[in-house]
């Protein structure tokens, strides 16, 4: 009896081990926008090292482009079927986050992996919402033949927007088709500058809408004259006769731009001349953009361990840090700055330091629901302001009307 016994044992406990080894790994969804085209490729060996190191777990990826991805996705999680895991990027993460839609992920990652103000931004409360996988910024990019030629020496950190009217001023002397800076008028350039001038788009304690303060209607001004003052340095659509302000750059007719790190590829590609950047000037300090692509996991997910688990890795796990740097797929929001010498070391730009340099001033869009219907406000007056002749005051009082009217606080 006690050998029958113990065989019965042995067998469950076979049976039991084959079980576990035959087990499904557990499938999380994860929907992406940011590897869609170019970067799919790199997406899928990202999956691969993690799927290797975490054999339980498996990811279904669900790739749609920029375009349509937050229309989809908002169809998907209005609808009660939201995946387990989804990428955001900063502006429609702040909305979400204020929806309740992210789980609080503190305590379930290593926070000690990433770089203090990429959590910060992803943070309320003293709670982490989201992991940030990714970050890109943008900086100053100037030409130095452009500079030369007009007797002007090449931009530095101590710059202010006054500087760089000044420098404009004399590059764009060089000829009817040249033009001294580009920095478009635009809901994201607006609420970026206006920080380095001591204002803002809201109240300290976020319950009013302050658009139309001295600080804003300063910066606007000064942003309105380059394209249509005086001392005109920026060049209209009209100017620009088709082309975009990379065009411009890249034919050697613009003396700066500012724009983002995703063009530091191209511009190798496509000048034939020497160029740099610097961290973009101020006004009163500095700012500058912290684009970020982070991801969730949905409150609703029954995996959320395992989804953790899968933000984590995609956004400190060495592998695939590596896989990021060597494919420039924008920069990995890990503290060990070491990992980051390879990208420091390739050049054009000589001065990529300054892409670190700039978080020290990085600012992160305003933090409110309804962030679509603001920027479209604030985008449809300031698209008009290049050809009417409205005053910068005008026309933020204006917004500040239609804000306020639309009751979006």
């Amino acid at each position: 009896m006690k050998k029958l016994l113990s065989l019965v044992l042995a067998l469950a406990m076979v049976l039991s081990l084959t079980a576990v080894a035959f087990a499904e790994p557990t499938t999380i969804t994860y929907a992406h926008f940011s590897g869609a085209g170019a970067q799919e490729e790199t997406l899928k060996k990202m999956i691969a090292v993690f799927e290797e190191k975490n054999p339980d777990i498996k990811v279904d990826i669900q790739i749609t482009g920029f375009e349509d991805y937050f229309t989809k996705l908002a169809t998907i999680v209005g609808g009660g079927n939201p995946p387990d895991v989804f990428e955001m990027n900063m502006e429609n993460y702040l909305s979400y986050m204020l929806r309740d839609a992210c789980v609080d992920l503190t305590g379930m990652i290593d926070e000690t992996a990433y770089s203090k103000r990429t959590l910060d931004a992803v943070s309320s409360d003293g709670k982490l919402y989201a992991v940030p996988m990714s970050f890109s910024t943008c900086l100053l990019f100037y030409n130095k033949d452009l500079f030369d030629k007009a007797g002007v020496a090449y931009p530095n950190d101590e710059w202010t927007w006054a500087d760089v009217q000044s420098a404009a001023e004399k590059i764009k002397a060089l000829g009817d088709d040249i033009w001294g800076i580009y920095q478009p008028i635009t809901y994201n350039e607006f609420y970026k500058s206006v920080q380095s001038n001591g204002g803002s788009l809201l109240s300290e304690d976020y319950s009013a809408f302050t658009v139309n303060s001295p600080e804003n209607v300063a910066v606007l001004d000064a942003m309105v004259k380059r394209v249509r003052g005086e001392e005109r340095v920026m060049p209209t659509m009209e100017d620009m006769a088709g082309r975009g302000d990379w065009d411009l750059f890249c034919e050697g007719k613009l003396g700066m731009l500012v724009t983002g790190i995703w063009a530091f590829g191209n511009f190798t590609d496509n000048t034939d001349f020497d160029w740099d950047v610097i961290v973009e000037p101020g006004y009163k300090d500095k700012s500058t953009f912290f684009f970020a692509n982070v991801n969730c996991v949905s409150p609703s997910s029954k995996n959320k361990e395992a989804a953790a688990k899968f933000v984590d890795a995609m956004g400190s796990d060495p592998d695939i840090v590596k896989l990021r740097l060597d494919a420039s797929w924008e920069l990995p929001t890990i503290a060990d700055q070491s990992k980051l010498t390879q990208y420091l070391e390739v050049t054009p730009p000589a001065n990529r330091k300054a892409v670190f340099d700039s978080m020290d001033y990085a600012v992160a869009p305003p933090a409110l629901e309804e962030q679509g219907a603001v920027s479209e406000i604030i985008n449809n007056v300031l698209s008009t302001l290049e050809m009417n002749d409205v005053t910068a005051q005008e026309a933020l009082d204006d917004i500040q009307a239609q804000l306020e009217d639309a009751d979006l606080l």
